[in-house]
Order: structure tokens, then C-alpha cells, then sequence
């Protein structure tokens, strides 16, 4: 081979790993964009974020603060799922307190949502050893997801954590529950198919009681052939627990936040039955809108304690008002 051949067939040799070098780098740069998660709430409820500030961008934009304006601001956070009502009360606010400018006016509607979210206790009841945990909820509003988010949730803190499995009706629920209770490292009482959901309970509570649990997290059926029969499985499985814990510290019902005003519909379906303390909201990080929250407070009565962001296991995160207003009107 002469000294002009091997000078091609070395440059062809560094002409194609630069190609490769290049591919991979371009790749892996794909990658990581792809499975970059944003850090704060802001990137997590982005969606909302920016749809919401698009809208109040275009009711400030129609020039003085006059009724055309607060009509648009009114439909704005109506779109947002706060609700009409909630919505309805903010705009006045911000109407009465006469801003001079729409900085101002900007500054005392963030004030509205927020005043609208009140000061309720967010805080998980640590009443009973172990603190009982009856979760609640349709499926398919990530109920079960939920469930081993809030162990994880549990078991970071420091707290010990057993789970009961006693959605007996759904063929796979249990195996889905004991995959997410594997990722937690967590353990699970349950039962055959179509075993008593209440029978379950007792023994999941006495499991936790003899291995010295913190939190006992049950999980429900979403759906029976009717909804009596449901309402009636919620009620036989509180009475059991009441009767052997003596105290039920919390009833968290799980909601879809996608779902909107239906979800709220939905819920009130489990009020008298279960005694709903508290509001796990999912589903927050998708295309649902956050006026949700306050809209589920506004209507319920109930505390949202949770929200789900994402898919992860520490995706579910306590709801802060503060934390939630600051995120959802960034650039608003």
C-alpha cells in the first residue's frame, strides 16, 4: 500500500469515527432531554402554568381595567377549572380593591387564589398504632400508584408502613399492589379474589399491630356491579377498622384531576359513606388544569393533603397553597 492509500484509508478511518462520535453525542443528548424531570413545581404543572397565563395574558391585554376586563379575568380562571363560584368571588375581589394598574391587579388576584385555598390542616392524622390510613377512590384515578407513593412518602420520613390489600373485587389489583410495594420495599396483607375486602382489613390490622407498624395504608375497590354495593363494602370495611384501631386517622379519597368538574361529581358519591378527610389529587402534571384544586376545596369542603406530579415514586409530594400559587401563576 502506498503512502497516498494509507493517507485515504486513515481519513477514512477518522472521518467515520467523527460520524460516530457525533451520532453519539447527538443521541445522548436526546436521551438526556428525554428523561430530564423538572426540578421545581413550576415545570411540573407547566401545562397549566402556561395555558392559564395565556389566557389571563389576553384578558389584561383588551387596555383599561374595565367590566370587558373582568369579565375575561372571570372566564380565564373559569377555564382554568377553578370553578364559577370560586372564580365568581376571586374577580370580584380584585374588581372592589380598585387596582390602578394591571400589575396590581396581577399582584391581588394571586392574593384571591390564594386566600381562596384558606388555612386548613394539610397535616396526615397520626391518631391509633398503628395510624390507619383508608384510601378511597374510582379506578382508574391512580389510586393504587398513590398508594405506595404515600408509603414511600411514610417510610422516608422515618415511619414504618404495612399495606392491605383489600380491592378483592379488581382480578389484579393485588398483584399491582404488591409490584409498587416491592419498589418501596414495603410489605402487603391480602386476599384470594372475591375474599370479604373487611376481612382483609382485620387482618392487615392485626399484622401491623403485631409487627409494630407506624401507618396501616388500605386500599378499596373502585367499582362494584352497582354503586350501593360499593358504598356498603366502605362502610363494613370502616366499621372493622374502627372497631379493632378504635380510630380511622385518615380517609383519603383519590382523585383524577384530568377528570375536572366530573371528578368533583364523583366524589361526592364517597362523602357519607367513607368520611373523607383529606384529597389526594393526581394526575397533575398531564393536561389537567390546576384551578382544580381549588375548585375540589371550594366544593367539597375537604383539604387537598396531596398531589400527584409524575410517575415516580416521590412524585406524590404534601400540598402546599403557597408552593402550589407561586407555580401555577409564575409569569402570570
Amino acid at each position: 500500500m502506498d503512502l497516498l492509500t494509507t493517507g485515504l484509508v486513515v481519513l477514512a478511518i477518522v472521518a467515520a469515527a467523527a460520524l460516530a462520535w457525533f451520532v453519539f453525542v447527538r443521541r445522548t443528548s436526546d436521551v438526556a432531554r428525554d428523561i430530564t424531570v423538572p426540578t421545581g413545581l413550576g415545570g411540573r404543572l407547566s401545562r397549566s402554568r402556561d395555558t392559564l397565563a395565556k389566557a389571563l395574558a389576553g384578558a389584561f391585554a383588551s387596555g383599561p381595567l374595565d367590566a370587558a376586563v373582568w369579565e375575561s379575568l372571570e372566564e380565564a380562571l373559569i377555564g382554568a377549572d377553578v370553578g364559577v363560584a370560586a372564580s365568581t368571588r376571586i374577580v370580584e375581589r380584585v374588581r372592589s380593591a380598585g387596582p390602578a394598574s394591571v400589575e396590581e391587579a396581577r399582584r391581588l388576584l394571586r392574593a384571591g387564589v390564594r386566600e381562596a385555598l384558606g388555612d386548613r390542616s394539610r397535616e396526615v392524622a397520626g391518631a391509633g398504632s398503628p395510624c390507619v390510613v383508608l384510601v378511597v377512590g374510582a379506578n382508574g384515578t391512580g389510586k393504587t400508584t398513590s398508594i405506595a407513593k404515600l408509603a414511600h412518602v411514610f417510610e422516608r420520613g422515618g415511619s414504618s408502613t404495612l399495606l392491605g390489600a383489600a380491592d378483592t373485587f379488581r382480578a389484579a389489583a393485588g398483584a399491582q399492589i404488591r409490584t409498587w410495594a416491592d419498589r418501596v420495599g414495603v410489605d402487603v396483607v391480602g386476599g384470594q379474589e372475591g375474599a370479604d375486602p373487611a376481612s382483609v382489613a382485620f387482618d392487615a390490622i392485626q399484622a401491623a399491630r403485631a409487627r409494630g407498624k407506624d401507618y396501616l395504608i388500605i386500599d378499596t375497590a373502585g367499582r362494584l356491579h352497582s354503586k350501593q354495593n360499593l358504598m356498603a363494602e366502605l362502610a363494613k370495611i370502616r366499621r372493622v377498622l374502627e372497631r379493632e384501631a378504635g380510630v380511622v386517622g385518615e380517609v383519603l379519597l383519590v382523585l383524577d384531576a384530568t377528570a375536572g368538574q366530573n371528578g368533583i361529581a364523583q366524589a361526592r358519591e364517597f362523602f357519607a359513606t367513607a368520611g373523607v378527610t383529606g384529597i389526594v389529587l393526581t394526575k397533575l402534571d398531564g393536561t389537567a388544569r390546576g384551578g382544580i384544586v381549588v375548585a375540589v376545596e371550594e366544593e367539597l369542603g375537604i383539604p387537598v393533603k396531596f398531589i400527584g406530579v409524575g410517575e415516580g415514586l416521590a412524585d406524590l409530594i404534601p400540598f402546599d397553597p403557597d408552593q402550589f400559587v407561586d407555580a401555577l401563576l409564575e409569569g402570570s
